[in-house]
């Protein structure tokens, strides 16, 4: 074997490491992105949300944890909620599809979903998360495959669904905001509440 065929053999080795190690680094970076956000209270209205650090929308976790907040609101007072859901949407707001899927999802006294991603929530305590109300939001191998379009898909967990719920999330580049996009899939169903399951 000669050496430039030796140097070559080498090269391909070398190049063929570095790309699987540049691969797994990507993967791994991604798989434990993640943020936790915690807030005393939550807000009531847009003008409290909108006080809130997180308000600046310019970190995508921040507006994943500030539209479960405004989720919460939605039993209390529908139009308070829409007001922060709409801020959070910024130059798309709510569709009437939304609105009617909204009020869809919170019928019969289903109150309870939004407040299951935070911690301390869980069934047996009809989802009464501790205080400060803190979220977790990961991003996971493919929250990134719409990116360069500029859409990020992010993860919350639950504690009464056995698989992770998402929200996609839309970056606005001439700000460099983050503005919620897709909030469906974080009120799926989840398992009854010990005080109302006729079968506890």
């Amino acid at each position: 074997m000669s050496i430039l065929d030796n140097l070559i053999k080498k090269a391909a080795v070398l190049l063929k490491n570095n790309a699987s190690a540049a691969v797994n680094n990507v993967k791994n970076t991604l798989a434990n992105s993640a943020k936790t956000v915690s807030f005393d209270a939550l807000p009531r209205c847009a003008e409290e949300l909108e006080k809130l650090p997180e308000a600046r929308l310019t970190d995508p976790f921040d507006t994943a944890a500030l539209t479960v907040a405004a989720l919460c609101e939605y039993p209390n007072d529908k139009n308070a909620a829409i007001e922060m859901l709409n801020f959070l949407k910024g130059p798309r707001p709510l569709t009437p599809l939304e609105l009617s899927f909204l009020n869809d999802r919170f019928m019969d006294g289903v109150d309870y979903v939004p407040r299951s991603y935070f911690a301390g929530s869980s069934p047996e305590n009809d989802y009464t998360p501790s205080l400060p109300y803190t979220i977790r939001i990961e991003e996971h191998a493919h929250s990134r495959d719409n990116f360069k379009d500029g859409y990020l898909r992010l993860f919350i967990t639950s504690s009464g669904a056995d698989s992770q719920r998402f929200i996609d999330l839309r970056c606005k580049p001439s700000t460099g905001q983050w503005f919620l996009w897709e909030f469906g899939g974080v009120l799926l169903g989840i398992r009854t509440p010990k005080s109302k399951d006729p079968w506890a």
